[in-house]
């Protein structure tokens, strides 16, 4: 009788395209505010069955092999205590600690796939020929990329959790040294996949490691957002690297999604912010040039709650444009409150997003979101710039570099020409600030010495909390 085809390896390897399809219907579901909920299920569901199916192929196709048991039961370990870990800082993790979060898991794949091309060195199959050279290249380019996301992404960490200054490092010939990185890259990939020396592999994970730092470094606290965009998209392309080792087209499969949605997203953050997509990549942008102080912009005004209250109760048109200091505050239960009491009155109350509000893509929709604000009112800086001119009142809340006018009016200014929400072109604005300090990029603020723009000072939360009451 001819022999089955039906192995573990084949059920696997079916169960893998059935999750990397998976994976696909849920970055689809995730487009949209309307399917985002179905999106996140799809991908517990993909994960859920490429777990399974790891373990069913570990347990029936390599059972006979000398330690299997001992494996098994590593695996089974890992996975419960990552998952544990897991669920308990999910439960924990707060929205204002998302980003760094993010940015640390990041890491890890970055050191995974690190150990993966190292386990591919130090336990090398026997190829010849071509497929060898093959698999010594993957083992060097997956080293390289994970290297430098591990660093990167650690880096980033850091800066989101004020662990380390925002401020940008800026080296003496910092470009030339990037530059050289990736030369000195390509000359010792070609090097070890001629005589593939472990020094060789140890020189280039120095290297990338240096290399990842540095890049992350350079880059100033306001552009961090992309930061973490472009780090999830090398992550990507480190998973991708790991399944080629490993011969895993799940891996495969899911790296490339992670890896080239993320390099979108990164790119479309960059057209928003008016910045080079390569400048991002090799870690060129975001320095701070020297600015004027808040001392020459003039004096501000201030005004309280109940006059805060008394502009909007007489409004026709509010737009709220929020930005991290409302996460930080957690002030969006009280901004969603404040949106139905005045809808109630029958004033139109929209939010303007800028693409890069606080410290995360999509920061800012997902805390309205959490606060049940509907859907059809958040719209993005597009949609919203042009009708802020014949705006009532505009409550900036939290924001602060995403709606400079310096952006728009000072050529000298180190976030000249970066796309902004122009609330200013508004009757009236209220910005509610803890103090007059700068926003995360350094940069002093005009907007705040308007003469149609008065602060609200104090905790967000609080003070829209005594707006409410003021109502």
């Amino acid at each position: 009788m001819p022999e089955t085809l039906i192995t573990p390896a084949s059920v696997a390897g079916a169960a893998y395209l059935v999750a990397a399809l998976a994976f696909i219907l849920s970055l689809a579901g995730l487009s949209r505010h309307e399917t985002a909920r179905r999106g996140v299920g799809y991908g517990i569901a993909g994960m859920a069955i490429a777990l399974a199916a790891t373990v069913w192929v570990t347990v029936l196709d390599g059972w006979g092999e000398p330690g299997a048991p001992l494996g098994l039961l590593l695996l089974v370990v890992t996975v419960l205590v990552g998952g544990a870990i897991g669920l308990w800082r999910a439960r924990r993790v707060e929205m204002t600690g998302m980003p760094q979060l993010i940015a640390l898991l990041h890491s890890f794949v970055g050191l995974a796939a690190v150990l993966v091309g190292w386990n591919g060195a130090l336990a090398e199959p026997e190829l010849e020929g071509a497929l060898r050279d093959i698999h010594h290249a993957e083992v060097f380019i997956g080293v390289f990329i994970g290297a430098v996301t591990f660093t990167g992404s650690i880096v980033a960490f850091l800066k989101l959790s004020a662990r380390m200054k925002s401020a940008p490092l800026v080296l003496p010939g910092k470009n030339v040294m990037n530059l050289g990185a990736l030369v000195a890259f390509v000359v010792l990939t070609v090097w070890y996949v001629i005589t593939p020396d472990l020094w060789l592999l140890v020189l280039v994970t120095a290297l990338a490691l240096a290399l990842g730092w540095h890049l992350v470094a350079s880059i100033g606290g306001g552009d961090m957002p992309v930061v973490v965009s472009m780090l999830n998209s090398y992550s990507g392309w480190a998973a991708a690297a790991a399944g080629f080792l490993l011969d895993n087209d799940l891996l495969i499969v899911t790296g490339a999604l992670v890896g080239s949605s993320g390099a979108y997203l990164s790119y479309i953050m960059c057209k928003a912010m008016n910045r080079s997509f390569i400048s991002v990549i090799a870690g060129g942008f975001g320095i701070e040039a020297p600015s004027k102080g808040d001392e020459d912009l003039g004096e501000h005004r201030e005004i309280q709650a109940t006059d805060a209250a008394e502009l909007l109760v007489n409004a026709s048109s509010v737009v709220i444009t929020p930005g991290y200091g409302m996460a930080v505050a957690q002030a969006q239960y009280p901004v969603a409150e404040l949106t139905q009491k005045l809808r109630e009155r029958g004033i139109e109350v929209r939010f303007g997003i800028h693409p890069v509000a606080g410290r995360l893509p999509g920061h800012m929709n997902v805390l309205l979101a959490e606060a049940k604000v509907p859907y059809d009112i958040v719209e993005e800086m597009d949609e919203i710039n042009d009708d802020l001119a014949g705006t009532s009142v505009v409550l900036v809340i939290g924001a602060n570099d995403t709606v400079n006018p310096a952006a728009a009016e000072d050529p000298g200014s180190p976030i000249a020409g970066m796309p902004v929400l122009r609330v200013w072109e508004a009757d009236n604005v209220i910005v509610f600030k803890r103090s007059m300090a700068s926003g995360y990029a350094g940069v002093p603020n005009p907007l705040f010495f308007r003469d149609n723009a008065q602060m609200l000072f104090g905790d967000a939360k609080e003070r829209v909390e005594d707006i409410l009451k003021a109502l």
